[in-house]
């Protein structure tokens, strides 16, 4: 497995530079929703960040993966706290969620790391 997601979120981070040019008031709008869901309400930043790395284990996205470990980790997220949310991951997506909750974790732990 062992992936590299730092290198993948800097390389993933490149690209979307590239959709952002060619689509910039798209981007605009999903940069200003981002924002919007991650801001501290009833539920803080780090919980959402939590969610949102559940989340991407729940749909197999590796890029999200990438970017929610990295945010986790700057939230000051604990990997005890990751661990519980890969549970609930699990619980949420069966099988093939375990397969993605073991790079989460890979890539929480590298971020963390570095």
């Amino acid at each position: 497995m062992n992936k590299d997601w730092p290198e993948m979120a800097g390389e993933l981070s490149r690209a979307i530079k590239e959709v952002r040019l060619g689509a910039p008031e798209t981007m605009k709008a999903f940069g200003a929703m981002a924002q919007a869901a991650t801001a501290a309400g009833a539920l803080d930043t780090k919980t959402k960040e939590l969610i949102a790395l559940a989340i991407a284990v729940a749909i197999r996205c590796d890029g999200c993966i990438a970017f929610h470990a990295q945010a986790a980790v700057k939230q000051g997220a604990t990997r005890d706290e990751v661990m519980e949310t890969m549970g609930m991951a699990l619980y949420m997506g069966a099988g093939p969620s375990l397969m993605y909750a073991a790079q989460a974790v890979e890539a929480f732990d590298q971020f963390a790391a570095a």
